[in-house]
């Protein structure tokens, strides 16, 4: 079938349109040259068609949202976002050099920048679920390289939200790196979707292939899904790829939900463990701390943030057809769409005697009961929900690197080790940390123990010089 033309850039004041970088189904992607401050920048507008008056308030929550995530250092940066003269909606985005999916089908990717990859765009996806929100498109083409070389997330749900206003409709999707459940119609997407979705795109860069291709063979729409229907992803084939991360894929792609990890961090935190077990320096998972996700209310018609996160399953299957689904398009809407809340109110009067004494009653009662809890917490910071010590860290050095060492000393399902290494803290769940550097550096880290949210007291910071004896 013969691929339109692209639209005609639109009239941006500021902007200068340079040419054409792609299309797609919903937009096409202009370069620009923005004239203050001047550098040059990617500009996505919607198609004339599909816009109207739903579509542009939903591309104001979109953009909104986008903008809120675009701060997390491996998602796209939007820098602006408004309507066109012409009427069509834009957004304003980082220029990017390429996608991952223009390398990893012409030369093997190594294994080490795969596991960084893994980790950042995790990173990236468990710090959006943590704001309610799902991507519903990992795929290598969604993975974008900045001018520095570092891998970013792009198109947070735009061309799904337009989608989303008939269930029954048909959705496009990206099926070699899609879900069962969501192939299936058995589910609009879950964090355990994302999960498979971002294990099924670091084997595609691993194998050079998406998971369930058969080099010279039957690769059609109807055969892939047969395939990722019946489960079983083929392994990467590669003798460098260690077994532990071919095991750790084939659970995150297991054709059942509940056996895939149950966040995207959990993955993440074996992609960590690998690196470990390679002694390739450990990429750090940047993920908001709690404060910053903290948000404001929702805003009536920001239709973008998913209560809940993750729809429940559908009892019925309707299985798609080929003829339904698109290999490049977007990913499948949002399932359920959730706004939060928030009211407060306070009454104020006169302060008279009354009150001055009504006050000096609620102070001490506020004193008391803050009592009680330093009380409390001394009491029970060293009974058995104590946060334990890491006591033994300790140090090899090589000739380019510093391997750290631990003992476990005694992790719960959930708790993670917070490593600090100049300044800078990573989570994982194994007990080594490699840190590489020039020799004669000196490295030095410490590490604490993570458990519900609170991080104890750190080991005795521990140092070793790259290239001396150990």
């Amino acid at each position: 079938m013969a691929r339109r033309l692209p639209s005609t850039p639109p009239v941006l004041p500021g902007f200068s349109p340079v040419h054409v970088l792609g299309s797609g189904g919903f937009a096409d992607v202009f370069l620009y040259e923005q004239d203050m401050p001047r550098r040059q920048v990617a500009v996505k507008v919607l198609l004339d068609e599909v816009v109207d008056d739903r579509v542009r308030q939903m591309f104001q929550a979109e953009a909104n949202l986008m903008a809120r995530l675009s701060t997390h250092p491996s998602i796209l940066t939007v820098f602006q976002a408004s309507v066109a003269a012409d009427g069509r909606p834009y957004l304003v985005m980082e220029l990017c050099s390429a996608s991952l999916s223009e390398r990893y089908r012409r030369e093997p990717v190594p294994v080490s920048q795969v596991l960084s990859v893994g980790v950042r765009i995790g990173s990236a996806l468990e710090t959006a679920h943590r704001e309610g929100v799902l991507h519903r498109d990992v795929k290598p083409s969604n993975i974008l390289l900045t001018a520095y070389g570092n891998p970013v997330l792009s198109d947070f749900g735009i061309a799904a939200t337009l989608g989303e206003a008939d269930p029954d409709e048909p959705i496009g999707m990206s099926i070699p790196w899609s879900a069962p459940e969501v192939l299936a119609d058995e589910s609009r997407g879950t964090i355990q979707s994302e999960v498979y979705s971002l294990a099924a795109t670091v084997s595609s860069l691993l194998a050079g292939r998406s998971p369930f291709e058969v080099p010279g063979g039957d690769n059609s729409a109807a055969a892939l899904m047969a395939r990722i229907d019946k489960g079983g992803p083929r392994a990467t084939g590669r003798p460098d790829v260690p077994p532990t991360l071919e095991r750790l894929l084939a659970a995150a792609m297991s054709r059942r939900p509940q056996h895939r990890p149950t966040t995207v961090m959990d993955l993440v935190r074996g992609f960590q463990q690998v690196e470990a077990e390679l002694s390739l320096p450990q990429t750090p998972a940047e993920v908001a701390v709690e404060a910053w996700a903290v948000s404001s209310p929702a805003r009536e018609g920001e239709r973008t943030v998913v209560g809940g996160i993750g729809s429940p399953t559908r009892t019925g299957r309707r299985r798609r057809t080929p003829a339904t689904l698109r290999g490049g398009a977007a990913a499948t809407a949002p399932s359920g769409v959730g706004t939060v809340h928030r009211s407060a109110s306070a009454v104020r009067g006169r302060r008279g005697p009354r009150s001055a004494v009504l006050w000096a009653s609620v102070a001490s009662a506020v004193v008391i009961a803050a009592l009680a809890v330093t009380t409390l917490v001394v009491v029970t910071r060293g009974g058995a929900d104590a946060v334990p010590v890491v006591t033994d860290l300790r140090a090899t050095a090589g000739g380019s690197s510093v391997t750290f060492r631990w003992t476990d000393p005694g992790l719960r399902p959930g708790d993670t080790f917070v490593v600090t290494a100049d300044g800078t803290t990573s989570q994982q769940s194994g007990t080594t940390f490699v840190v590489t550097g020039r020799p004669g550096a000196e490295q030095c880290i410490s590490v604490a123990v993570n458990r519900d949210g609170r991080t104890g007291d750190s080991s005795d910071e521990r140092c070793a010089t790259i290239g001396a004896a150990s």
